[in-house]
């Protein structure tokens, strides 16, 4: 039995509560937040330095900009950790954990659970097997409008932009399928909820295999076309199963997360469809993530670990740090 401890009671780190809780290969030490309102019915503690029972592994599902104080005071205790994404709030802390992991010489995983979905691993699998050649354009759509109760009266309503919220996840999704990202380039939209925040976008980017691709966001205009929406895997966000990533290779092409798969040679005949059945989930994926970080901490090398996690953020904050640059868009001009 792995003994594992939760820190953070926030929406992601109750769900985590509740599989360690439901796990039969686990036993849950407790619940580390400072919140009394939190109600559970596990041992609580307002602080990590409170825990005297022997831990195996630590599930840090804190705010951001914890990640990288609570990951080094969990190494000191010689707790293996998986933290929540992003990995941490900018590239020094996250340079600063891995630093602390490697003197402590424990394990680390890194909560980037997308890497779970079955489908997932089959197109990277795909990909990598020639099915659709040498890929060469990949386009990805993440756009749904969120409530206005989202951002007020909160740090959302000015900083909230959907780059290190959302697409931290689609960044990751395509350097695992498509491998190292090496250039980017992003537009920013028009605001509709105001100026002080990016709202929407555009982002190109080239990979080191020679592809590119891009990805066009937007968290003000509802559609089919999102991760969540195609996966159904957020009870939160509307269920469409329409897909939302489509790449190319000089073979054929492949959308994603149907896995609808194409043939094609030269513009004289038409690609034609495959027949090809997508892989579906035998759990969740927050669960086989789980079944995983219980392998990391008896010494299994992490699907991804600190050191993976800070290419993936370092990507974002690229993207974050063009857009906020630029001013917003004008307003259009009316005769």
């Amino acid at each position: 039995m792995s003994r594992i401890l939760v820190v953070g009671g926030g929406l992601i780190g109750i769900r985590h509560l509740q599989a360690v809780a439901a796990h039969p290969a686990c036993t849950l030490i407790g619940l580390v937040d400072p919140n009394p309102e939190i109600i559970t019915d596990c041992p609580r503690f307002a602080d990590m330095a409170e825990v005297p029972a022997p831990v195996d592994g630590v599930i840090l599902a804190t705010p951001t900009h914890l990640h990288s104080k609570h990951g080094a005071y969990a190494a000191k205790r010689g707790w293996h950790m998986m933290i929540e994404k992003p990995v941490t709030e900018d590239l020094a802390q996250a340079r600063a954990l891995q630093k602390a992991i490697q003197i402590a010489k424990v394990r680390s995983l890194v909560g980037h659970h997308r890497r779970y979905h079955a489908p997932v691993q089959q197109l990277k699998s795909l990909i990598a097997n020639g099915a659709i050649g040498q890929p060469v354009t990949a386009s990805l759509i993440w756009a749904m409008r969120k409530p206005d109760a989202y951002f007020k009266d909160n740090w959302r309503s000015a900083h909230g932009s959907p780059v290190l919220i959302n697409l931290v996840h689609d960044i990751d999704l395509l350097r695992f399928a498509l491998g190292e990202i090496t250039g980017t380039a992003a537009l920013r939209g028009r605001g509709q909820r105001g100026d002080t925040r990016t709202e929407s976008g555009a982002v190109a980017l080239s990979f080191e295999s020679g592809a590119t691709g891009t990805i066009s966001f937007a968290d003000t205009a509802p559609s089919p076309w999102g991760f969540e929406a195609a996966t159904g895997e957020n009870p939160n966000i509307g269920t469409t199963r329409q897909d939302m990533l489509w790449i190319t290779g000089t073979k054929g092409a492949i959308s994603f997360p149907s896995m609808t798969l194409w043939s094609g040679q030269d513009w004289s005949r038409p690609a034609e469809q495959v027949p090809f059945t997508a892989a579906e989930n035998a759990k969740p994926p927050l669960d086989a993530q789980l079944d995983h970080f219980l392998e990391v901490t008896q010494g299994a090398a992490p699907l991804i670990d600190v050191a993976d996690a800070t290419r993936t953020l370092d990507i974002a904050l690229q993207i974050e740090d063009q857009l906020r640059q630029q001013a917003p868009a004008p307003e259009p001009a009316h005769p």
